[in-house]
């Protein structure tokens, strides 16, 4: 039933972006902005957690999971060291995923070429 709960849920966030890409003047960079606050909001509002415990990973692995990461990173900064810990949480909670995307996409700017 997870593999299930899964698919939906991603499906779901698909299927709204694709929706907007389609009906409106939105590029994809503006949709995978408006994702990422829409997990931070979902997070602030305490619904993405009970969307990862429904969905598993369907909601880790799409782009609103890094508003989620990033929400809670600032909120533990907050807790630990105040205002200055709001945003060197940012980068602790969320520093795997930002080092693994810049490395991923150094070493696949190596092996493909852009179109021209």
């Amino acid at each position: 039933m997870i593999f299930l709960n899964a698919f939906l849920l991603s499906g779901l966030f698909c299927l709204v972006a694709e929706l907007i890409l389609d009906n409106t003047k939105l590029t994809p960079g503006h949709i995978t902005s408006a994702f990422t606050v829409l997990g931070a909001a979902l997070s602030f509002f305490g619904i993405y957690s009970k969307l990862i415990e429904w969905g598993g990973a369907g909601a880790t692995v799409i782009i609103s999971n890094f508003g989620h990461m990033l929400y809670l990173g600032a909120v533990e900064g907050f807790k630990e060291m105040g205002i200055l810990g709001l945003f060197s949480g940012l980068l602790v909670k969320s520093s795997a995923a930002i080092t693994s995307v810049v490395i991923f996409a150094f070493v696949l700017s190596l092996i493909f070429k852009p179109k021209s």
